[in-house]
């Protein structure tokens, strides 16, 4: 069975909650009726209700941007599963090189994080890529497969195939850089030979891999393309309704 196109929309730290209903009516008008490409939005948690309420009955999902593994407790300013799920979330963006360089999240922490995603019957969407000088130095196939590992560490082969991958290379991420889809290919390609072998084939051929670095309409269909790069994490391009339509349905 082939896999389907994933575009996601991370707005970040982007939008008050009347400016996210605006942009959530206009992806709406542009995208809400498309069935061949799975369209989500990953929107502040402040927000979440309601764009919620503005994209139900549409085919687009609801995504959150980070989540505590914890199921509740004395976590001041962290959101549980639980509270996502109830307001509607389907995915979750795990492990983000923001939340790695920016608030030192580990590789054990988005492990947690995968497992608690899971758990609630939500979907993980977990980033990996490395950096710039990681890049530089020819360890970048060395750091995503440490990190996918990591991510990965005790999950059933009937639990990865819930989850997305999104592989970002830092680099790339706001930077208006992007990798060839050569670049871009060669790693999805090696991250799919490397869940061959922590599973098996069938695991890796149903995983979608998403390319999640600066891909915007005038390079997303070159890259889409490619026999692995099953979809992006949409950064910059997602704040536009007219420029994600551009992702989503590339020309």
């Amino acid at each position: 069975m082939p896999r389907k196109t994933f575009i996601a929309g991370n707005w970040k730290m982007n939008k008050t909650v009347d400016e996210s209903v605006v942009l959530a009516k206009d992806v709406v008008a542009q995208v809400g009726d498309v069935s061949d490409v799975e369209v989500a939005i990953c929107v502040p948690y402040t927000s979440l209700t309601e764009v919620a309420r503005v994209i139900d009955g549409t085919s687009v999902k609801l995504g959150a941007q980070d989540v505590y593994w914890e199921e509740s407790g004395a976590f001041t300013g962290k959101v549980s599963c639980e509270m996502l799920r109830s307001a509607g979330v389907e995915y979750v963006i795990v492990g983000h090189s923001e939340q790695r360089s920016y608030f030192g999240e580990t590789d054990e922490a988005v492990n947690k994080k995968v497992h608690a995603v899971i758990g609630a019957g939500l979907h993980p969407i977990v980033c990996v890529g490395e950096t710039l000088q990681e890049r530089e130095d020819a360890v970048t196939d060395a750091v995503v497969a440490r990190q996918v590992k990591a991510a990965y560490d005790n999950v059933s082969a009937a639990d990865a195939k819930k989850t997305t991958i999104a592989y970002e290379p830092v680099w790339a991420i706001g930077t208006g850089k992007t990798a060839t889809p050569e670049m871009a290919q060669e790693v999805h390609g090696t991250i799919r030979s490397l869940l061959a072998d922590m599973y098996d084939q069938d695991t890796a051929d149903s995983i979608v891999i998403q390319y999640g670095g600066s891909m915007k309409p005038a390079n997303a269909k070159g890259l889409l393309e490619k026999p692995d790069i099953d979809g992006g994490l949409i950064g910059g391009a997602a704040l536009n309704a007219d420029t994600f339509r551009g992702v989503v349905l590339p020309e």
